[in-house]
């Protein structure tokens, strides 16, 4: 087995290559225990992390939980109309104060009734007035550092990550057309898959699988040939998918989509996990974050321009994402099993439009589990 000084030396060795040699990781990158507890404390810890869209916690009093790397999280949109993300962690004797989701004027630990608001403060905690020096205002449950972005909601467990949304100005030229902030959230579930994180996203975010895995699913609308690379950085990766000429318009859409985003989706990654695509009609989210080596938990979720959840297109395209996602774990469980195989040797990956994400992906790796590249590295850039 690959020790973690062999893995950053491979991450280190692909930052040296030019994009044109790109070359997939060793099977430890994806099988090691050592380098996922790595993962844990060096990325999902330091970096911006998505929990979910802002129609999950629509209203004043809506929350829902969660968890990151062995922390459990409350999100919940405040009677002051603030999104935040805290500690879901009783100051008393470390019970979780909620369970699952759901509106709440407070929350009220089911283990000895301590009692906080929906911005985090004790307001109550039983018979522990008569000790003289018991403050309640110095008992909050923790708050972590929050972002929304594009309507969707960032956690960043350190508290020093450099703001977000300065990282993503590049991307919104290839995104905001899609008028992504007036569709309405419409679905959310929540899944486990016996694959490594990584390997998630990697596929969520490569178009050179789409007209074999998904021959019947996703190749008749958006084949493989057809994928064009968006010049990425150490903070995100892109790639568009046009439609096949057979392929009608997807509706409905915004009257203020251009046209020449009607026939085309934008799949994109803001590293480390969260996997987006635009399409003209719907947008679908997943959240991904390490269960185990390999497992990962997976929240993802639908938004559109509909009028409401119920709208017929909703179950059509819910189906639809339900039909691919079972095709992708299918082979992703596999690849897991086999990449435990000592006879698995990396090989070279697909040119720029097809798997430059992945390229993409390996170099952020790189930067933070190494360093910066060296000044003659540099990104894949958009196909010719």
């Amino acid at each position: 087995m690959a020790s973690i000084e062999d893995l950053r030396q491979a991450l280190a060795d692909r930052q040296r290559l030019p994009p044109e040699q790109a070359r997939t990781m060793p099977s430890g990158f994806y099988t090691s225990e050592a380098f996922l507890d790595l993962e844990r404390e060096q990325i999902f810890r330091k970096e911006w992390v998505c929990l979910g869209h802002v129609g999950e916690a629509g209203e004043p009093g809506s929350f829902f939980t969660t968890e990151l790397v062995g922390e459990p999280l409350l999100v919940v949109h405040g009677r002051d109309g603030v999104i935040r993300v805290l500690s879901n962690v009783c100051r008393h004797r470390a019970h979780p104060v909620a369970k699952g989701s759901g509106k709440a004027k407070a929350f009220a630990c089911p283990y000895h009734g301590w009692t906080y608001d929906t911005a985090g403060r004790l307001t109550d905690a039983w018979l522990m007035d008569s000790l003289p020096d018991f403050d309640k205002a110095q008992c909050p449950l923790p708050a972590f550092r929050t972002e929304i972005w594009q309507n969707f909601i960032f956690v960043n467990l350190s508290g020093d990550a450099e703001p977000l949304a300065p990282r993503l100005a590049p991307l919104l030229p290839s995104i905001e057309g899609y008028q992504h902030q007036d569709r309405r959230h419409v679905f959310a579930a929540d899944d486990v898959w016996n694959t490594n994180w990584k390997c998630l996203t990697e596929n969520f975010m490569e178009g050179y699988h789409l007209s074999i895995t998904h021959r019947k699913t996703l190749h008749p609308i958006t084949p493989t040939v057809l994928s064009e690379k968006v010049p990425g950085s150490v903070h995100f990766t892109a790639y568009r998918s046009p439609y096949s000429p057979e392929t009608p318009e997807r509706g409905p859409y915004h009257p203020k989509l251009d046209a020449s985003l009607r026939r085309v989706s934008t799949l994109f990654c803001i590293f480390p996990s969260f996997v987006v695509s635009y399409a003209s009609h719907f947008t679908l989210y997943m959240c991904l974050r390490p269960k185990s080596v390999s497992e990962v938990a997976i929240h993802w979720g639908v938004a559109g321009y509909v009028p409401s959840r119920d709208a017929p297109e909703v179950q059509a395209y819910v189906d639809l994402c339900n039909a691919f996602n079972a095709e992708d774990r299918q082979k992703l469980e596999a690849l897991q099993t086999s990449m435990s195989t000592r006879h698995f040797q990396s090989g070279r990956l697909a040119p720029a439009p097809f798997e430059g994400t992945i390229w993409d992906f390996y170099l952020f790796m790189a930067d933070r589990l190494v360093g910066p590249a060296p000044r003659s590295a540099k990104l894949p850039a958009a196909a010719e």
